[in-house]
């Protein structure tokens, strides 16, 4: 079920996404009175279509991409046997190249203003929800990628990169995770000393092997929902309880918990909670996989900020165009060698994992604007096949005066959509590689809430216990 539901946002979103952005050719083609002979989303073999005046409207069953067929272009069809007659006053080829230029951009700017759309809702609708650092008071848990750069836990970061900051999440920022030579200044024992973050972390983060979170904050907290059926509920664990201690250790904060859950899987565990001010102990089996079943909620207060329109207007298309400038910074340490190319290229099954396994509909908004000016980004590429390399002869042809010759479209049309094809089969094979890696990879510890893959979250109100 998990697999489908990740599947069917994944599906969905591509859907709207590239509806859309075949919608903005469609739509600019027919505006300068070129004929377009096909609208798809998806790719052959169709499943059904239906003919409205010129234009075939169809679905195809492979849903990871479409196309728009405009009537003498040379695209993706390779259709070329119209290019031994003179053009028709109809055709793509006909038209003055600003106007083909128009159209090439179209798909790119309705992806563009979709992203900056979906951010602008959601940042007017739900505003922001963050951990201010006064209220992170009692410091980071350091998680296994964190220590191996030498943070601990109970450290205090109090500065990024030598500046002071705001909110918990600026500590995984991307101008801090994407930039270059950033680092941590904490305090620690009474002494302050700098951590550094190697060019390379971000590879590590984004690898499947490290499903928990890089860092958290030390987070005092209560029992929330309980599971029916599991240990903490036959135990008689309440909703709103605060577990004060487990055999004896005391539990003041989540990790400890957590660490405590993991120590003793598949064993019996004595739980001293505190109910109303009265002490009450508990007896109860952890479960395998170091869980006892019930979420968490933190006693930390989340600063929430709501905006107005114009502020949602501003800040959400700041977030949108958030995405291209991370995606420039992660292709110039490509570039650089600071992280590998196999580990940064990620297929359809990685894309459906941003989504996650339940259907929340603030999130799948989000991965969708992320999405959406990701392949706004991508299409922009220079590259034949691809938006950005008709945008590339456009231009060449608007400033020497001169097109380049059909026969010249034709093989670099070819020669990019080799390039793609390889680039997909490399993404999709590199997801496989990457699961199977993943599912050989023994666990290094327990796995608690925060190192089950399926659960891994950055927030204990948003984890199982």
């Amino acid at each position: 079920m998990d697999v489908l539901i990740m599947a069917g946002q994944l599906i969905l979103g591509l859907s709207i996404l590239v509806g859309l952005h075949e919608l903005g050719h469609l739509v600019a083609a027919k505006v300068f009175g070129m004929r377009v002979e096909q609208y798809s989303i998806g790719f052959p073999p169709k499943l059904f279509g239906v003919r409205y005046g010129e234009t075939e409207y169809s679905l195809g069953a492979i849903p990871l991409g479409g196309y728009v067929k405009i009537t003498g272009m040379v695209d993706e069809s390779l259709d070329t046997d119209y290019l031994s007659s003179e053009p028709k006053p109809w055709e793509f080829r006909a038209k003055p190249a600003w106007q083909r230029l128009i159209v090439m951009m179209g798909g790119i700017l309705v992806n563009v203003l979709t992203g900056i759309l979906i951010f602008v809702v959601l940042t007017y609708s739900n505003g922001e929800s963050d951990l201010s650092i006064k209220e992170a008071r009692y410091g980071i848990v350091a998680y296994d990628l964190a220590k191996e750069i030498g943070l601990r836990t109970g450290d205090k970061i109090v500065r990024v990169n030598g500046q002071p900051y705001e909110y918990f999440s600026d500590l995984r920022s991307s101008e801090v995770l994407l930039g270059q030579n950033s680092y941590y200044t904490v305090e620690r024992n009474g002494q302050t000393l700098d951590i550094r973050i190697p060019n390379d972390f971000v590879s590590k983060l984004t690898d499947r092997k490290n499903a928990q979170p890089f860092l958290d904050a030390v987070q005092p907290f209560a029992v929330g929902k309980l599971t029916p059926g599991l240990p903490a509920e036959k135990a008689g664990l309440k909703a709103g309880d605060r577990i004060v201690s487990v055999n004896g250790g005391e539990i003041r904060f989540f990790h400890e918990l957590q660490d405590r859950l993991c120590a003793n899987r598949n064993q019996e565990i004595g739980v001293k909670v505190d109910r109303d001010g009265q002490l009450r102990d508990l007896r109860m089996r952890v479960n395998a996989d170091g869980t006892i079943g019930f979420s968490v909620i933190s006693l930390l207060k989340p600063t929430i900020i709501k905006y107005s329109l114009g502020e949602s207007i501003a800040k959400g298309t700041e977030r949108a165009f958030s995405v291209i400038f991370d995606t420039i910074r992660g292709f110039g340490k490509i570039f650089r060698g600071d992280i590998s190319f196999s580990k940064s290229v990620s297929g359809p099954v990685a894309i459906a994992g941003f989504y996650g396994d339940q259907w929340v509909w603030e999130r799948f908004w989000a991965v969708t604007g992320l999405i959406s000016m990701a392949l706004a980004f991508m299409n922009f590429l220079p590259i034949p096949a691809l938006d950005g390399g008709h945008v590339m002869f456009l231009l060449y042809e608007i400033v020497s005066g001169r097109s380049p010759s059909d026969k010249f479209l034709e093989v670099s049309q070819k020669i990019g959509m080799v390039l793609l094809l390889g680039l997909m089969v490399f993404a999709v094979s590199n997801d496989i590689f990457k699961n199977i890696s993943t599912n050989k990879e023994p666990p290094t510890r327990g796995i608690c809430s925060y190192c089950a893959p399926a659960k891994a979250s950055a927030s204990p109100s948003d984890s199982l216990t």
